[in-house]
């Protein structure tokens, strides 16, 4: 341990498991551990639990998984007592349920609110992490959780000048609890990814005007949200075993049906009703629309050329619909889920800006300029700019394992583990949907289920045979990386930049973060190494 480190003292805190993070994963991590009667200490930066869903609570923040899969499936009971009002649930339902999870099961006096995890320091001596927090207690805990998830590491927007703004600036990742009133305001929105195409139509019927500028046109297909009613989630209720099962069946962690052959193979008709029937039902399975769309450029093609055509019919200017046609293949990046966002810009009060046309050149006391000389005025301004995902919050604590080895500089040219759960170097240290996992290409929930049952059914793996820890061995490590990296490399996802690898964020090595070979692959896989002794880990006495 190093003289700045955080090192053992009378006033440390000894506990099992420390646990970062108070979203789905950390909620459930949580509940493993102590039903098992762990002594666990869990860390969260905001005020309750919630994650992502506590802190984005921007206009039409919601779901893009259906509500009645994108819950837990680890407890009959809870499945058959809440009731989801819509289709896709909005923020604050979302909210709702993780709280009640948490009064139903007691969680809460496991966790330390309003508290942020420093640094953790693996001490080879006692074999124990050491972690500090943002209030300056030490506690000292032979198992490492961080539960900190995919997208809750905010990109700060960095514009010249923006400090000589005078109106009000709002991040939707960071939205004010109380709401914000735009009416009569002149806006402004930077970014045009999931945040801003689910904001930007609420926005525009309250706000005097709306610029939306636009840096990467997307694809969105249409929810089609709606109520769900008593009926619907009484059969829901009385058959969750059955729709759990057809989930876990699929790839994607969500149920659906689609032809066994490509896109490609199709003839024009059966193309046309298959497509017809994909948009009718919507939303994030439109890319299980035919089966080989991640993996065929020319299958997706065909499908991405008719869903730019359905794009532009809800688009009346021809120029505007122009500027507003993704160019790149359909999924590529995350796809988007939406309600009237390209209607939006029929409106008289909304002005989309291309930015490939002239990129911002900097901020004014009334607004932005952008490089051909064009001044916006506005009266606030939002940034939907994104996150640093996958990494970000992992990175922003000082983990270091063995022989001082940051996980900063471990993933210094890329994010190297094994099974997206473990990092060799790191003992005792366990990451919930990470990189190299399915996590973001999964149904979330399920993939966090899935994880977490893993990295719980390990530690009493450890515990009841009486080792002292488990840590993934190096050659699984990089077979594994190496295994993730070209798996990738067979799909579209590597076709174009994105947070998925890495390349929204300056600096930030770039490769495609997630395990794209499907769910069921990846499940397999993990239950192969638990089987055969927890193969490709080292367990140390």
């Amino acid at each position: 341990m190093t003289a700045d480190s955080t090192s053992p003292s009378a006033d440390v805190q000894h506990c099992d498991a420390v646990v970062v993070g108070a979203g789905f994963a950390g909620v459930y991590q949580v509940l493993r551990l102590t039903r098992a009667g762990y002594r666990v200490r869990a860390i969260e930066k905001a005020p309750d639990v919630g994650g992502t869903w506590y802190w984005n609570r921007y206009p039409g923040a919601r779901c893009d998984i259906e509500s009645l899969t994108y819950s837990y499936s680890f407890d009959a009971d809870l499945q058959r007592e809440w009731k989801w009002p819509q289709r896709y649930a909005e923020q604050p339902d979302i909210l709702r349920y993780i709280q009640h999870v948490a009064e139903r099961f007691d969680l809460r006096k496991h966790f330390t609110f309003a508290t942020s995890v420093e640094a953790a320091i693996y001490d080879e001596a006692s074999q124990r992490w050491q972690v500090r927090t943002s209030s300056g207690e030490q506690i000292s805990a032979q198992f490492f959780v961080m539960a900190t998830g995919c997208l809750s590491r905010p990109l700060e927007p960095r514009f010249k000048d923006m400090e000589r703004f005078r109106g009000a600036r709002y991040m939707t990742s960071r939205w004010p609890h109380e709401g914000v009133d735009f009416s009569g305001k002149r806006v402004g929105i930077i970014g045009t990814g999931s945040s801003s195409i689910q904001a930007t139509p609420l926005i525009a019927q309250q706000a005097e005007h709306l610029f939306v500028f636009q840096r990467t046109p997307q694809f969105a297909i249409p929810a089609w949200n709606r109520a769900l009613t008593d009926a619907e989630m009484r059969h829901a209720q009385e058959t969750y075993d059955e729709i759990r099962r057809l989930c876990r069946q699929s790839e994607v962690g969500i149920s659906y049906e689609g032809p066994d052959h490509g896109a490609k193979e199709a003839d024009a008709e059966s193309l046309r009703r298959q497509l017809e029937f994909a948009w009718e039902r919507g939303g994030y399975l439109m890319l299980a629309a035919y089966p080989d769309l991640v993996t065929d450029l020319e299958s997706n093609r065909i499908v991405s050329d008719w869903v730019k055509e359905k794009i532009r019919a809800r688009i009346k200017d021809p120029e505007v619909a122009r500027k507003l046609m993704p160019q790149y293949p359909l999924g590529a990046k995350r796809l988007c889920v939406d309600t009237n966002y390209f209607e939006t810009f029929n409106r008289d009060n909304v002005t989309l800006v291309d930015l490939r046309e002239s990129a911002i050149d900097g901020f004014t006391e009334q607004g932005l300029r952008t490089a051909d000389g064009k001044e916006y005025a506005f009266d606030a301004v939002i940034f939907a700019t994104g996150f640093d995902a996958m990494t970000g919050a992992l990175l922003a604590v000082d983990i270091r394992g063995r022989n001082g080895l940051s996980l900063r500089e471990k993933w210094k040219r890329g994010t190297r583990n094994y099974l997206g759960v473990t990092v060799s170097g790191f003992p005792n240290m366990f990451i919930i949907t990470g990189p190299g996992s399915p996590s973001v290409l999964y149904n979330m929930v399920s993939s966090i289920e899935q994880n977490v049952d893993f990295v719980f059914d390990a530690i009493e793996h450890v515990r009841k045979n009486r080792y002292a820890s488990i840590e993934a061995k190096a050659r699984e490590e990089s077979a594994w990386t190496q295994y993730v990296d070209w798996v990738s490399k067979q799909t579209i996802y590597t076709k174009v930049q994105s947070w998925y690898t890495g390349g929204n964020v300056d600096g930030k090595p770039t490769g495609f973060m997630p395990y794209a070979g499907g769910g069921l692959t990846y499940f397999e896989f993990a239950r192969q190494a638990v089987e055969n002794g927890y193969r490709g880990f080292t367990l140390a006495n």
